[in-house]
């Protein structure tokens, strides 16, 4: 019998294949890439202006059609990036991205380098490409734990690849999804990595939220895609789970041993650097909003998926 699901139907249709669609035009040799949907401008505008204080290559933004964000891209030179074509069905916008960052790097074979990274809850504190990549980069979300003490983690590996296969890695470090750097031939590798493993299950788990990073976590630590695990508060500085965040006198933010990381991520779930972020940044009086509203048909959806990761695959 062969598989068959929503997800792998949707994948059909948006993996990309080497020298599709491919451009002959000359950009920038540099690009960071982002997916912010369902947002306001005053949400992401924190992300824009302190990225376009220290980066003047390629801002690619996936974002809804909103007079508000046309004029924020516009003011600061960011390019809006269509959203896939829609079909009948879609995948969680934290999977759908991967295709779309997928699609755009491949047609445009001149961009060398790039930034894959979350918008909302990031902010730049310098040039994210001001050292020189070490390959493709990827960052450890927390030091000194695994992805054993990682329950959220821990759900989505089994999911995908069952216990067993889980348990092979869970002495691993757990790797954030969220920021990805380095060579775009290589990140783009990666994209595909994480779409096809997410397709393992015949059902439309692949599609949900945290398929992306349990798929990631996958591919890194069982060798598909070769990768340099960096530590955390280096290129890169994820927060959410620091106790004691600092904020020094020049209004940076930061790591343990007083350093600045270029780019910090999770920035938001401490409220006395969100409120100096958007004092600098932002709009002052604005509150970021935490998420997309999911609609109705998402909810049922994901109650649907939710119900079918509790049953045996049909086969």
């Amino acid at each position: 019998m062969s598989a068959s699901s929503r997800y792998l139907d949707w994948l059909s249709s948006k993996l990309a294949l080497p020298g599709e669609d491919a451009r002959t035009e000359d950009g920038h040799p540099r690009a960071v890439l982002g997916y912010a949907t369902g947002y306001a401008a005053a949400d992401l505008m924190p992300f824009v202006r302190s990225l376009r204080a220290h980066f003047d290559g390629q801002i690619v933004l996936t974002a809804d059609n909103r007079p508000d964000i046309r004029a924020l891209f516009a003011e600061y030179g960011v390019a809006a990036a269509e959203r896939l074509p829609a079909g009948s069905w879609s995948p969680h916008p934290v999977m759908e991205r991967f295709a779309a960052y997928d699609a755009w790097l491949t047609a445009r074979p001149w961009v060398k380098e790039v930034l894959l990274t979350d918008v909302r809850d990031v902010v730049f504190q310098g040039d994210p490409f001001g050292e020189p990549a070490r390959g493709l980069e990827v960052f450890i979300e927390s030091e000194g734990s695994t992805l054993a003490d990682h329950s959220f983690d821990q759900k989505y590996l089994k999911a995908l690849v069952g216990p067993a296969v889980t348990a092979r890695i869970a002495d691993k470090p757990c790797l954030c999804v969220g920021t990805v750097f380095g060579p775009a031939v290589e990140a783009s590798r990666l994209c595909k990595a994480i779409l096809l493993l997410a397709a393992i299950p015949r059902s439309e788990i692949g599609g949900i939220f945290g398929a992306d990073q349990a798929a990631c976590n996958l591919a890194v630590h069982l060798g598909l895609i070769e990768a340099d695990v960096r530590p955390n508060y280096g290129r890169v500085a994820t927060i959410g789970d620091r106790t004691q965040p600092a904020l020094r006198p020049d209004g940076l933010i930061a790591n343990p041993d007083g350093s600045v990381s270029p780019v910090m991520h999770q920035y938001d779930r401490h409220k006395v650097l969100a409120d100096a972020v958007r004092k600098r940044w932002g709009a002052p009086e604005h509150v970021a909003v935490k998420g997309r509203t999911k609609s109705l048909s998402e909810r049922l959806q994901r109650l649907s998926v939710s119900v079918a990761r509790r049953l045996p695959e049909l086969r």
